[in-house]
């Protein structure tokens, strides 16, 4: 009989409660206050409000497709106000709005339907390419405005993207619609308030906002979870002070980005994606070729202003700290800073951006008249470059200018750090050889960025010399061969439980497994023919809507237990609530369940309910706007325990790729534009997970998943620098400072080569470089066949590779299916994988196995470790 983790009540869970309560007061914290006149916060605790716009009442808690999470409900905007004592005066409008969002919505249903029959492709399948747009809202009309009955009005702008498809440089999309235009104009006229809400999940056109008179205050309040509605609330009303930060840059023009006219669908090649800017990928491009956005990277206001100021800076060869006073210097209001620190490095050999991200830090909540001395600090060696020439990393001779204030753009120079000589940091091989070769831009030296003020205080700056001879020198050593195991317990025949009470080695049970018992373990539990496939979501056994899991096959014989994945990256993705005969078979009666294995279905009269609710957080954008990693780890906190309660082994999550372009349609599920950021963030979350024993994250997708249309056959060309330097930099901080359980493969290839298939990535960069100690999956279906989802379109480039994702590195194939087993023993057998190749993966994913919650009873909730008293701290309104 299947066991199942879910709950048999319905009743809500104290879990559920506190950690709603928790999402709550988090998630305003990560809102970005782009503008205001002084009409945030609106004092008044009740009141009459005039509520317009697409996302009032249907509030977006986060994006589409894998990304989403089922959970109990959804806080919108408008219950938000009202549960702070506000009397929405518009609610015709907005149940207007409504009936023609329905409407819209079952016909795109319809559409999709008719799809489905006619190629067979499942309908939640066919949501990915074709996500549902909500309807542009209807006008205002006088009427409305009359009968509103007060002066303050609030629009609320939402945009919903998911993976599968990249949004578009259109009206209604990342142009506002000539219907929004036409109503905050109107609005912002007819009423003596008027505050704008952007409900969105990635970046938007401002300069259409930005020429609208009589917009009193602007701000982002993101894609924030179940509750995002009640932390709206709560920062318009000041109980929650807004203290977010951009982690990208907001160009005036779409045209400004770099790779605005190639990228994806824009020039009508979706099979090759050339990376011409290099490492000019969002601040550091515009700082450098001098291109004012509408609002820079690392921007965002408060409610009260503050006060920072450098008190030392202190440099050696190891290491760079500034020690910096911020004083809240308002009279008002509580509230946090982001304290930022850049660095402009010399201009040798090597072109270097006008500025690059060397470290930040986040105060405590301060009152009004209160300070804080903070010290930041990083490495000096975090500020070398990479030499394709030299294969090396060099911090080249010169002078390094140390900026520090609170945003890209409000700086001032604190220091200077002279290096007398070259000095190779780190040395490498050059990697990720591609045969097309790239028109890379560099930039006019004489043309960057400039301030007033900028050279007096670059001569009145503190000179520091570093004494290079200290430095000391990484040289990587690389593996070439995967030695083979041989069986030398040939008497005994070894399980987990030997690994576990330390009778034997993971290489001497390895030693003992047959190439097809190897096969099945490097494959996931998916065992139907090639071109048939559980919906995406629902191929859990123990774990409905889980994603997936390892297989269970020598569960009997060998004790090896199986992992249980389950999708994120805003929450787990489950089946809040599902139904089993009394033999725990499953009764289908769902749609998420429609296309499951014949198997796997039932009917029955006496029915057993279960339930799984998870907390839906802030998306992965909205958690780097914090810019605050114990507000993330607390985030990974909440997952953690919730994996724990249903049994789930691997969070898929955090998703870490670099925003290179705003149209990428996965942009809400990533962190930022910046590497730094975005190592920071992924950490931070899976510290949080892993403070629990026995589960973990997957970071994903590993790399340079930068764009969604054509995703599985996508060849992005990208320089080696520009690899190392921005696209895999995040993933290089994540895995060194955190070591996450597992990475994910990403679809696209690099440099004519898939993601899985790619030894220099899998092997040379995660194991012999980063020293990486988990195991490696792919992303779904990558080395399969399956015509439901690729349709059967020809690509330009082949789908990877099975057995080639064992000689690279990829331990894992996910979901799996019966052909990737055949084809891996086939590759043994034929000598194109080695045995030893086949065993080094084998060891990594039992490695994994033997530390997992398999092995571990999971404790009730109450007796978990509470550590989330931080954030019930009161925000003080004086």
């Amino acid at each position: 009989m299947t066991k199942y983790f879910g709950t048999r009540s319905e009743v809500i869970s104290k879990r559920e409660i506190d950690h709603e309560e928790a999402v709550r007061k988090l998630a305003g914290q990560c809102m970005v206050l782009l503008q205001n006149d002084g009409s945030l916060p609106i004092m008044a605790t009740n009141g009459n409000i005039a509520l317009y716009g697409s996302g009032a009442r249907r509030t977006v808690k986060g994006g589409t497709g894998s990304g989403d999470v089922n959970s109990r409900h959804v806080i919108n905007i408008e219950q938000g106000l009202e549960a702070v004592g506000y009397k929405i005066t518009t609610k015709e409008w907005l149940n207007e709005y409504d009936r023609l969002a329905e409407k819209k919505h079952e016909e795109y249903m319809s559409e999709l339907e008719a799809m489905s029959k006619e190629n067979g492709t499942p309908v939640f399948i066919l949501t990915f390419g074709n996500p549902f747009k909500e309807p542009q809202p209807q006008p205002i009309t006088e009427n409305d405005i009359n009968n509103s009955k007060t002066s303050t009005a609030i629009y609320v702008i939402a945009r919903n993207s998911g993976e599968g498809a990249d949004r578009y440089n259109n009206d209604g999309d990342y142009l506002l619609s000539k219907e929004e235009i036409a109503e905050i104009t109107l609005l912002a006229k007819e009423y003596e308030k008027f505050i704008l809400i952007l409900n969105v999940g990635g970046i938007i056109d401002t300069s259409a906002i930005k020429s609208i008179d009589g917009i009193n205050a602007v701000i982002l309040v993101g894609q924030t979870g179940s509750f995002g509605g009640y932390a709206v609330a709560d920062v318009l009303t000041g109980n929650t002070v807004p203290s977010g930060k951009l982690s990208d840059t907001w160009a005036a023009s779409y045209e400004d980005y770099p790779s605005a006219g190639t990228y994806s669908h824009n020039n009508g090649n979706i099979d090759d994606e050339y990376y011409n800017e290099g490492i000019y990928v969002g601040y550091r491009y515009f700082d450098t070729f001098n291109i004012t956005p509408n609002y820079c990277f690392g921007y965002g206001l408060s409610y009260t202003n503050f006060d920072i100021e450098v008190c030392e800076v202190r440099a050696d060869e190891t290491q760079v700290s500034v020690a910096v006073k911020i004083k809240n210097v308002g009279d008002t209001y509580d509230g946090k800073e982001v304290v930022q620190i850049y660095y402009s490095a010399p201009q040798g050999k090597l072109d270097k951006p006008y500025q690059e991200l060397a470290a930040f830090g986040k105060t405590n909540l301060l009152a009004p008249g209160e300070e804080q001395l903070m010290k930041i600090s990083f490495k000096t060696t975090s500020m070398s470059s990479y030499s394709e020439e030299a294969a090396s990393w060099i911090l080249e001779k010169g002078d390094y200018l140390i900026r520090v204030g609170n945003s890209s753009r409000n700086t001032k120079v604190a220091a200077i750090i002279t290096i007398d000589k070259d000095v190779v940091t780190e040395k490498l091989i050059n990697l990720f050889k591609d045969s097309e070769k790239l028109n890379l831009m560099h930039p006019t030296r004489n043309n960057m960025y400039k301030y007033p003020g900028e050279q007096e205080e670059i001569s009145a700056a503190k000179r520091i010399f570093i004494d290079t001879s200290k430095i000391n020198v990484v040289a990587i050593k690389y593996n070439t061969e995967k030695p083979e195991y041989k069986d030398n317990m040939p008497e005994k025949t070894l399980t987990m439980e030997d690994i576990l009470e330390k009778r034997a080695t993971i290489e001497e049970l390895t030693a003992q497994l047959t190439v097809e018992e190897m096969a099945s373990l490097c494959v996931g539990t998916m065992r139907m023919k090639a071109d048939s496939c559980d919906v995406i979501g629902s191929a859990s056994i123990n774990v409905p809507g889980a994603a997936g899991d390892t297989t269970s096959l020598m569960l009997d014989d060998r004790k090896i237990g199986n992992l249980i994945m389950a999708d994120g990256p805003a929450g787990l993705r489950l089946t809040p609530h599902f139904q089993t005969n009394l033999d725990g078979a499953l009764i289908v009666n769902e749609p998420e369940f429609s296309n499951l294995s014949a198997e796997r279905m039932v009917k029955s009269d006496d029915k057993i309910d279960y339930y799984q609710y998870c907390t839906a957080v802030p998306i992965a954008w909205m958690l780097s706007q914090s810019w605050d990693m114990e507000l993330i780890k607390t985030i990974g906190q909440i997952v953690g325990r919730e994996m724990l309660e249903f049994h789930v082994t691997l969070w898929l999550a955090p998703g870490m790729n670099i925003h290179r372009n705003p149209l990428c349609g996965r942009n809400f599920e990533y962190y930022s534009e910046d590497p730094l950021l975005t190592g920071m963030c992924a950490a931070a979350d899976t510290k949080g997970v892993q403070s629990y024993p026995g589960i973990g994250t997957t970071i994903k997708h590993f790399a340079a998943n930068s764009q969604e249309d054509n995703r599985m056959f996508n060849n992005a060309h990208i320089s080696e620098r520009a690899l190392r330097e921005i696209y895999l930099k995040g993933f290089e901080i994540a895995v060194k400072s955190a070591q996450p359980m597992s990475i994910m493969t990403s679809y696209n290839l690099i440099n004519g080569i898939h993601s899985a298939n790619n030894y220099d990535l899998l092997t040379s960069v995660l194991r012999d470089e980063w020293n990486f100690e988990g195991f490696v999956m792919t992303d779904w279906f990558t080395s399969q066949e399956t015509p439901s989802i690729f349709g059967n379109v020809k690509h330009k480039y082949p789908i990877s590779s099975s057995p080639l994702c064992i000689k690279a590195g990829n331990e894992l194939q996910m979901p799996g299916c019966k052909q990737n087993v055949d084809d891996i023993i086939a590759a043994v057998k034929d000598g194109v994988i080695t045995l030893g190749e086949l065993q080094n993966c084998t060891r990594n994913i039992l490695k994994v196995i033997s530390k997992s919650n398999f092995y571990n009873g999971v404790k009730p909730y109450t007796q978990q470790l509470c550590d989330l008293k931080w954030y019930v701290k009161t925000e003080n309104i004086k």
